[in-house]
Parts: structure tokens; C-alpha cells; sequence
């Protein structure tokens, strides 16, 4: 076992550990009394279901993130990935084919392995807690169209990768950046119009009170919006949200069904108002430019190991190949970017109370916005007092009680 083995073993355990730490920190923060600021939401029944789905989902985690870290070093110390790689290149395909053999065939393991975990959540825990609505046809439609955009978008994104990594030299990793990135941006214009129908139906909101009182609001803060849909979440899950997505023309904002039939006309309009907060604060492109630099950051430390046969040595591969050196990073690369995420949600927990002032300033009404995260909160079974240590690992958003807290204090 060399240097670079032992750094990423102990990076691997060293993460598994916080994680497991910040689970166990997280369980123990549940509160058997529901919280004032929701004894008018909950009873008590409903507040103890949801920390047993809190507690069940994250045993489950372990669960399956067990089985992964497992199935992983048996992997890598049986000598699968020297295995694999002679598999492939008995093949006799060229390199750049080979390369797209080994990260796919990886990958799809991975993906086979993940199916029974996936299928047990879904049809076993959702629907113990009241919210899958998904059926076997559905669910068998979602993996193939995931697996067939995957191969359309996800196959050419490694092949340029690979191509400019054995072709360009030492200006490789910038092209492969620009390359990456520029399709990235591209997404954001396609996804909404030719990606998430696939998934989804997105019908206009019809005309009626909901849809005036939402232009009313766009157009006293000057937002324009082209469109205002419908997505029939209820097919997959009875859980409620709403979100922002494209740029330019092909921007528009997406309410739940399952959101507009549980929910008032003013608690939608000052969730849209939080939405348009994120577009009015630039948050949207500053959080695109943060994810192209992250990703030049990647690429540039992937040229300093893509060519390591210390590195490949690691993982019992004697000579490194462009399509080795690529996973065999990614895996060195995990903890750090474990970390680096976790560090992105700080500024994102910040965006999210700016979008939260933002609405209160422009729509008036912010016990508005308290009043629909309280539901949403019920409705999703959110967890209403998690552990702080593990908000600053995994929250994206701040707990819901410091929301209100902060809109009560506006």
C-alpha cells in the first residue's frame, strides 16, 4: 500500500466518520415536544411521525452507505479495477473507446448496485410515510429515460474529456474546462424546454386568482416573467415545493400541484416572491459562475494526477492511462470535495435569508412565507430541530424555525 493509498483511505474514513458522527449528533438533537412555533400546524401524532421518518431514513442511509464503502474496498483491494482494465483493453478498441468502456461499465455497477437501495426507499419508506405516488411503470420509465440521457449527454461529455486529455497536452485541462462548461450553460436553456417534459407535464397555470395575484406581484418588482407552470409532481410523491429554473427566455417558475392545492393564494405568491428574490439578488448566475470555477478548479488538479503512477499504483494498476487516471482522482478527490460542498452551503444558507428579506420587502407580507413553510414543513415531514453541526455539513437551506425566526424579526 503506498503514500497516495493510505491518504485516500484515510480520507474515505475520515469522512465516513463525520458523517456518521454528524448522523448520530443529528438524532440525538429530535425533540419529543413539538415546537411553540408549530403547535398550531402539528399535533402530536403527526409530530412524531415525522422524526420516525427521520430516524428511519437516516438508518437507512447508513444502510446503504455501508453497502457502498464496502462494496468499494473489496472492489479496489480484490484488484477489480486492474481487472476491469484488462478487460477492456482485450477489446482491442482504441483508447479513447476503452476509456468510455471503463467510466461507463464503473458507473453502471455503481447504478445496478444503487437500484435495490433506491427501490426500497421508494416503494417501502415513502409509502410507509404516506408519500410515494410512483408506480412500477413509472419508476421503470424514469430509470430508462435517465439511463438514455445519460448515455446522449453524459457518454459524449467523457469522450471530449478523454479526447482532450490524450490529445492536447498540458493546455488540456483548460480546453476540457471551457468545453465542460459551455455545455453546462447550454443545459439551463435546454433542460426546461427538452429535458424535464420528459419527466413531467408542465401545463400553464390557468387563469383565476392565483395566476393574477402572481403577475400583479412580478410586475410591481419588475420581473418579467414568461411563464408560470403547473408540474404534476403528484405522480411520483405527495410532497410540496416550488422552484426557479432557466435563464433569459427560457426562465420560468414551477409550482407543485401538490403545492397550489394545499396552499393559499398569498403563501404561493410570497414563495414565488422568495424565488424572484434569488433572479432580483443574482444569486442564479452567481451560483453558475461558483460551479464553473469549482469545476476549472477540478480540472486543474486533475491534470497534475491524471498522468501518477504512484497514483494508479494505488489502486494495483502498474501504468496509468487517461481513463484511469481520471476515476482513480475522482476518488481521490471525493473528500475534498465533501468539504468543498459543505462550504458552498454556507453561502447558500445565506442566499436563502436574503431571498427570504428580499419577499418580505417587496410582497409585504412575511408571516405570509412563515405560514407556507410551517406547511411545507408538514408536508415533507421535515426534521424541525436538526443538529447544527450537521445543518453546516449538509443544509442547503437554513433550518426552517431560524427562517421564521428571521421573518418574524422583518
Amino acid at each position: 500500500m503506498n503514500e497516495y493509498a493510505v491518504i485516500i483511505l484515510a480520507g474515505i474514513v475520515l469522512i465516513e466518520a463525520v458523517e456518521w458522527y454528524a448522523d448520530r449528533l443529528n438524532l440525538s438533537a429530535l425533540k419529543r415536544e413539538v415546537p411553540d412555533e408549530f403547535s398550531d400546524v402539528y399535533d402530536a401524532e403527526e409530530y412524531a411521525k415525522s422524526q420516525e421518518y427521520t430516524k428511519e431514513k437516516t438508518k437507512f442511509g447508513w444502510l446503504g452507505g455501508g453497502f457502498d464503502l464496502a462494496a468499494f474496498l473489496l472492489f479496489w483491494f480484490l484488484g477489480g479495477f486492474v481487472w476491469l482494465d484488462a478487460v477492456v483493453e482485450g477489446w482491442g478498441m482504441s483508447q479513447l473507446f476503452t476509456g468510455i468502456a471503463y467510466i461507463g461499465l464503473l458507473g453502471g455497477a455503481k447504478a445496478v448496485l444503487d437500484l435495490p437501495f433506491t427501490l426500497y426507499s421508494t416503494f417501502v419508506i415513502e409509502e410507509k410515510y404516506g408519500f410515494n405516488t410512483t408506480t412500477a411503470k413509472t419508476f421503470l420509465l424514469d430509470t430508462l429515460k435517465s439511463l438514455a440521457l445519460t448515455l446522449i449527454i453524459g457518454g459524449p461529455i467523457i469522450a471530449v474529456i478523454l479526447f482532450f486529455f490524450m490529445e492536447a497536452g498540458p493546455l488540456a485541462w483548460l480546453i476540457a474546462w471551457g468545453s465542460v462548461s459551455i455545455v453546462t450553460i447550454a443545459l439551463q436553456y435546454i433542460a426546461p424546454h427538452w429535458i424535464m417534459p420528459l419527466f413531467n407535464k408542465f401545463e400553464p397555470l390557468e387563469e383565476g386568482e392565483l395566476r393574477s395575484a402572481i403577475l400583479a406581484y412580478a410586475d410591481s418588482v419588475d420581473f418579467p416573467l414568461d411563464g408560470i407552470y403547473v408540474m404534476d409532481a403528484s405522480k411520483r410523491s405527495r410532497k410540496s415545493n416550488a422552484f426557479f429554473t432557466g435563464f433569459g427566455k427560457s426562465k420560468r417558475i414551477v409550482l407543485f400541484d401538490t403545492l397550489v392545492a394545499s396552499h393559499a393564494v398569498t403563501e404561493i405568491v410570497s414563495v414565488i416572491a422568495h424565488e424572484v428574490g434569488h433572479y432580483k439578488k443574482k444569486h442564479i448566475p452567481l451560483n453558475m459562475a461558483l460551479s464553473v470555477g469549482y469545476t476549472g478548479v477540478m480540472f486543474y488538479l486533475l491534470s497534475l494526477f491524471i498522468g501518477s503512477d504512484a497514483l494508479a499504483r494505488a489502486f494495483y494498476v502498474q501504468e496509468a492511462s487517461v481513463y484511469t487516471g481520471i476515476v482513480f482522482f475522482g476518488v481521490l478527490f471525493s473528500p475534498l470535495s465533501t468539504m468543498l460542498s459543505a462550504a458552498m452551503n454556507v453561502l447558500s444558507r445565506r442566499h436563502e435569508y436574503q431571498a427570504d428579506t428580499f419577499a418580505s420587502d417587496t410582497y409585504e407580507k412575511p408571516m405570509e412565507l412563515a405560514e407556507a413553510l410551517k406547511k411545507l414543513s408538514k408536508e415533507n415531514l421535515s426534521n424541525l430541530t436538526p443538529h447544527p453541526f450537521y445543518v453546516r455539513l449538509h443544509y442547503s437551506h437554513p433550518p426552517v424555525l431560524a427562517r421564521i425566526e428571521a421573518l418574524k424579526r422583518l
